[in-house]
């Protein structure tokens, strides 16, 4: 019983944990773009995303700053259309969880 009370709870949070991670994954640092066997699978939106995400050069430490990188990264996306693990938000200032 408490174990469904625990998923209903999750659920209704959204995918993101309180923690800024997304199944033990940190949503922030260096991320690389692929097109195959991504880790998270993102859409971009205008409204009502799961995190806001601001782009940064340097220092992506803080919940919602991704520095775009080209090889070793933190954690790899796919741009999608339909079906994303999470929905982001492109900000220029206040990145994090809505």
């Amino acid at each position: 019983m408490l174990a469904i009370l625990a998923l209903t709870a999750a659920t209704l949070i959204g995918p993101i944990a309180e923690d800024c991670t997304f199944n033990g994954i940190p949503l922030h640092g260096r991320v690389e773009i692929v097109e195959s066997f991504p880790d998270l699978r993102v859409q971009v939106v205008s409204s009502f995303p799961d995190l806001k995400v601001k782009t940064v050069t340097s220092f992506p430490d803080e919940c919602g700053k991704w520095e775009y990188v080209d090889s070793f990264p933190d954690f790899t996306i796919q741009f999608v259309t339909s079906f994303p693990d999470i929905k982001i938000e492109y900000v220029t200032s206040f990145p994090g969880l809505p």
